[in-house]
């Protein structure tokens, strides 16, 4: 009887997303964060697909999504990490940017078996916005950076450049730090915390149309009023060993999670 129903069962299949998020390949460190950033139920409410060509912006030195995207990706799709400026400033010297950018690199090529060829692009905005030829990808996404933009007055060129880059229909994936309603653009750019629904204002002007928003990354415990900002929290612990415990067993911070569709 049980072999009458395995055999109607059929074959158990593999989840390639699965199979990326548990690969050996990717450092212990990394997936000890998983219970906080939840890649597998983030990229399946962006409707990541292994066939689809993804830009990811500004995966930093450890390319932390990059190591779970690079392999689900490689053999059916295409990964395009548009990262820091590699070269150096006039005067030859390299900020940290140019140095978490060559680490990305060297990263990249260090795992090439696991990781496939991976696709660079600059994101360096204002002078260097194109992220792929224009219309050319499915899906665009950034995970925690839009602080940055924000505070550098960059933000609604990277909007356009993502909206550029993106095929009609593409998608728009953000996950960032959500602030409390109403917090002000002051104290965006300071706490690294930010308004949801001014994300989703910027994100409208740039042409995009929100589909979708998802709890899966909120952490109700963050009550966003910390001395330093989100930076406060794991993973950076910006107080050191100062109310550590009291942080760890907040977690890491709340998070808006939004996805964005190109009409």
């Amino acid at each position: 009887m049980l072999g009458a129903i395995l055999a109607l069962s059929g074959p158990v299949l593999a989840d390639p997303l699965t199979d990326a998020v548990n690969s050996d390949s990717r450092p212990a460190e990394q997936k000890a964060r998983d219970s906080y950033r939840h890649p597998q139920q983030t990229l399946h409410f962006f409707g990541i697909s292994p066939s689809m060509t993804v830009v990811e912006l500004w995966p930093g030195a450890s390319g932390w999504y990059s190591a779970i995207l690079a392999p689900y990706l490689k053999d059916k799709g295409h990964f395009i990490a548009a990262n820091f400026s590699t070269q150096p400033g006039p005067g030859g010297e390299e900020s940290y940017y140019v140095r978490a950018g060559k680490a990305f690199q060297a990263l990249a090529a260090q795992n090439q078996t696991s990781w496939g060829q991976v696709s660079m692009a600059v994101l360096s905005p204002p002078e260097q916005l194109q992220l792929a030829p224009a219309g050319s990808v499915d899906a665009v996404l950034t995970f925690r950076n839009l602080h940055n933009w924000h505070k550098a007055g960059q933000l609604d060129q990277v909007f356009g450049a993502a909206f550029s880059a993106l095929k009609p229909g593409g998608i728009f994936g953000v996950v960032e730090h959500r602030a409390k309603a109403g917090t002000s653009e002051a104290d965006m750019a300071s706490s690294g915390y930010m308004d949801q629904a001014y994300v989703v204002a910027k994100a409208e002007a740039a042409g995009f149309k929100l589909a979708a928003s998802s709890e899966v990354n909120a952490n109700i415990r963050d009550t966003k009023d910390h001395p330093r900002g989100v930076w406060t929290l794991p993973p950076t612990l910006a107080l050191k060993e100062q109310d550590k415990a009291k942080y760890q067993a907040i977690g890491e911070s709340d998070r808006m999670t939004l996805k964005f569709v190109k009409p």
